[in-house]
Parts: C-alpha cells; sequence; structure tokens
C-alpha cells in the first residue's frame, strides 16, 4: 500500500438522483473535504444512500453531476475509478460458494492488467486487510456460510484491499455488534488519520457521527440542510427539523463532541446546550457512555 494518498477533488453540482422516476435527491450541491472523514446522516428515506449511490457512480444522474478531479465521475475509465474510489454499498452481494480469500482477493482487480499480474505484494495486501478486519481465520470459509456480522467484515476488507484513495461506504457497521461497530469506525478513522484517505460514511448513530466526522452532512427530503463540523452543524433546532425529534445537544463529557439527547415527553426540556468543540478518541470516549 502507498504511504500517503494523493489529493482528490469530489463533489456534487447541481446532482438530482431519481429511481423509475421518483425524485430523491433534488439539485443538491456537495463539496467533500479531501483526506477528511465526511459522515452523512438524516431520516430513513431522506436520500442520503442514494447520494453516496450517485457519487459512487452507482446511479446515473438525472442532471446534474458528480466530479471527480473536475470530470464527470460516468465518464471516466472505470478501472481508473476503481483505483481511486472504494465503494462498500448497503447490500453488498457475493458470488455463490467463493471464499473469503478471494472476495477480498477481487479487491486487488484495479490494480491488474496486461502487464501486471497477481504479485506477492498483492498477497501481502489481501493478508493486511483480512488482518486489519479480523476475518484472517475466517479465510478458507465460504462467504455464504458466514454471519451477517462476519460477511459485512468481509466485504470491508475487500474494500481495503483495492487500496483506494476515497471510501465510500454505505452503512458500514450494518450487522455488527457495538464492539465490531467501534473496531470498524475505528479502522476507518485510522486509515484516515495515518494515511490521509479520504472516507465519506453514511450513518444512521448521530452520536457515532458526530464522534468520528471532521465533516457532517445533514439531510432531510434529499437536500442537505446543514454541513460543516459536528459542533457547528449539531443544534437543537436541527435536529428538529431533520429528524423530528426533540433534544439536547450536550457536551460528552469524555469527547467533547456534540451529544444528541432526545428529549423524554413527560421531562419536557431544560433548553439546549451550546455544543462543546474537541477531538476525542473515538472508541474510549463511546465506551465510557455504553
Amino acid at each position: 500500500m502507498n504511504d500517503r494518498r494523493p489529493a482528490h477533488e469530489l463533489r456534487a453540482e447541481g446532482l438530482s438522483l431519481a429511481y423509475d422516476g421518483d425524485l430523491v435527491v433534488r439539485d443538491l450541491d456537495l463539496h467533500v473535504p479531501d483526506g477528511a472523514v465526511t459522515v452523512v446522516v438524516g431520516a430513513n428515506g431522506c436520500g442520503k444512500s442514494t447520494l453516496l449511490r450517485g457519487m459512487a457512480r452507482l446511479l446515473r444522474p438525472r442532471s446534474g453531476a458528480v466530479l471527480l478531479d473536475g470530470r464527470p465521475v460516468h465518464t471516466l475509465p472505470a478501472k481508473h475509478v476503481a483505483r481511486v474510489l472504494g465503494i462498500l454499498p448497503q447490500s453488498a452481494t457475493a458470488p455463490e460458494g467463493i471464499t473469503v480469500a478471494d472476495l477480498v482477493g477481487r479487491g486487488r482487480y484495479p490494480h491488474q492488467g496486461w502487464f501486471r499480474q497477481w504479485t506477492s505484494s498483492d498477497d501481502a495486501v489481501v493478508r493486511a486487510a483480512l488482518q486489519a478486519t479480523s476475518t484472517l481465520d475466517l479465510a478458507a470459509r465460504r462467504v455464504d456460510e458466514l454471519s451477517g456480522g462476519q460477511r459485512q467484515r468481509v466485504w470491508i476488507a475487500m474494500v481495503l484491499a483495492q487500496d483506494p484513495d476515497v471510501l465510500l461506504l454505505d452503512e458500514p457497521t450494518t450487522f455488527l455488534d457495538v464492539a465490531h461497530q467501534l473496531d470498524v469506525l475505528d479502522l476507518l478513522h485510522e486509515q484516515n488519520r495515518q494515511r490521509g484517505t479520504t472516507v465519506v460514511m453514511v450513518l444512521h448513530d448521530l452520536n457515532l457521527a458526530a464522534r468520528y466526522a471532521d465533516h457532517l452532512v445533514v439531510m432531510a427530503e434529499g437536500r442537505v440542510l446543514g454541513v460543516g463540523a459536528p459542533s457547528a452543524v449539531l443544534t437543537p433546532e436541527l435536529v428538529l427539523e431533520a429528524f423530528g425529534l426533540a433534544a439536547q445537544i450536550v457536551p460528552d463529557p469524555v469527547s467533547g463532541t456534540p451529544m444528541v439527547v432526545p428529549v423524554g415527553r413527560a421531562r419536557g426540556g431544560a433548553g439546549p446546550t451550546r455544543p462543546h468543540t474537541g477531538r476525542p478518541r473515538p472508541r474510549d470516549a463511546y465506551l465510557s457512555h455504553h
């Protein structure tokens, strides 16, 4: 794997996305900061997964464009895109009977070619990806024999083996228990901090999003409601508008990042607390509250 990533510009301009004529994302503009962790949140059906599919070139725009280094991503050669963008969709499916090692090895496809075949360095990258996701002991198993959580970690290993500059992940913690959720998010955090990998992921958990994101995108009804640092974006008013949830925003006593505390119907609310800024060590901060 390379030591540090080259810079890339990924943005959406006037992007509209639809399924069978139903418009889901509407005239959306978004810039993904290079070398940062961007987390997209929003209520179910707000368009966050659709946005990620559009940015990953899995869904062609109805109008507008997704630009990678200034060029529409849909016009770029597939192998070039695959070397830059690593994609983990929400419902990935593996070929029947394929083993874990073979599936993860497919992540090396963008690096193969007429004059560049499989090498010992590919073996090393695959092994490192399996080790990083705690799936090395599953290498000889068939993917369809694994639990949902094990399969999810294998898919993440495949994306890591691809060794992309930008990771696009739709709900990477799906099917994972709390410990493995933290392992995966810590791993992505380390990829970003140590190697400069740009990470864009959709998460449901607002407090995990606030803890791990450098750049938070809050969506509602196919549009962006708020974007920026979690401490600047997460307010009681925005949470109410985006999620229909009355909440206070309080400082996490360990991490210093904003923590969303729902207001119970019987207790009412004592008024919002101003968010606190700071950079956590994500795993320890999360464990302090769970």
